[in-house]
């Protein structure tokens, strides 16, 4: 049977009239922190972007900005956040944006990372060795690694004339040991990459939410490790800038629904059977999803995630961040 889930109370958490986008959230030294990209002129490509990270006591009052940074010449986003060796790493990918009328290329994309070890003192942000040509989106840690997503073109072929070719995009899991260098793990997915949120279970299983697009619905992956073998099952819908959390027993999925692109609002789902049952839907509209999860025990937690419904209603500022307290019923 699948429990209800209501949404008890939805804060605004951060709102200075520009493009605030992108959210990830997490406890680190028994706060909670949470990240977004900041930018004045909206959802696309612009170099005045810049990653926030801020702090709350309780998660949902209190939070003030502890740190933040730009990457000269770059547009950062998508940010997210990992508690790995004892220090807490804020992950971002950059689009290099060029200087002329030359399009975007996903191969001249690069991860950079800031990180501290007191929730105070930062550093960074410093480049990821081992992402030159990846589009670096969650991470996650297991048995002493942490692991990223990132997104690349397979062979790092130069760019069709024609436009993408996402039947050559592949979905990558990235390793590594110290949080700064990478490498390549295995392949979530092999064409149609995308965004893709992952978690480890108790046995070191990795289970992926991919994205997917147009042509491809999302799809459910895992793999034991060493990471070689996939199963990989379609959901038959899309979930845009997808989320995949474990809550208590159960997997919470959250992200943008996509079936309405003229209704769009961040919902919730459970993952049960390879199946997602949607429960419940947070204020939003306009330009939104991109959520973050942090749960306080096995039936409430906290949801961030960004919305315009209460500003421009499109994907330019003025837009906010808000963090929802959930409870399973």
């Amino acid at each position: 049977m699948i429990p209800s889930v209501h949404v008890d109370a939805v804060h605004r958490v951060f709102d200075d009239g520009q493009h605030n986008a992108f959210t990830d959230l997490t406890v680190f030294g028994g706060r909670c922190y949470l990240c977004f990209r900041s930018c004045p002129e909206g959802h696309m490509l612009f170099t005045t972007s810049r990653i926030r990270i801020l702090v709350s006591d309780d998660g949902v009052s209190g939070w003030t900005q502890v740190f933040e940074f730009q990457v000269p010449r770059r547009d950062v986003r998508d940010p997210h956040l990992l508690v790995f060796d004892g220090k807490l790493f804020v992950y971002s990918g950059a689009w290099l944006v060029p200087d002329d009328d030359r399009p975007r290329d996903l191969n001249d994309h690069l991860g950079f990372a800031a990180w501290t070890e007191d929730g105070t003192t930062w550093l960074g942000p410093r480049m990821l060795e081992g992402t030159y040509g990846h589009y670096i989106w969650r991470a996650a840690a297991h048995a002493g690694t942490a692991y990223l997503c990132g997104r690349r073109r397979r062979d790092f072929a130069p760019p069709p004339a024609g436009g993408e070719d996402r039947r050559l995009l592949e979905s990558v899991l990235l390793a590594s040991d110290n949080g700064l260098t990478w490498r390549t793990a295995g392949l979530f997915t092999e064409d149609h990459g995308n965004e893709t949120a992952f978690q480890f279970d108790e046995t070191g299983t990795v289970w992926a939410l991919a994205r997917g697009d147009e042509a491809m619905a999302a799809r459910i992956c895992r793999s034991a490790a060493p990471y070689t073998q996939w199963e990989r099952v379609p959901l038959g819908r899309n979930i845009g800038g997808p989320m995949l959390a474990r809550w208590g027993s159960r997997w919470l999925v959250a992200g943008r629904r996509m079936e309405d692109a003229g209704n769009p609002r961040t919902v919730l789902c459970l993952l049960e059977d390879d199946e997602l049952h949607e429960v419940a839907e947070v204020p939003s509209g306009g330009d939104t999803s991109y959520p973050g999860f942090v749960p306080l025990d096995a039936n409430r937690g906290l949801l961030s995630y960004y919305s315009s419904h209460e500003g421009s209603r499109r994907s330019v500022a003025p837009c906010h961040i808000y963090v929802a307290e959930i409870r399973i019923g």
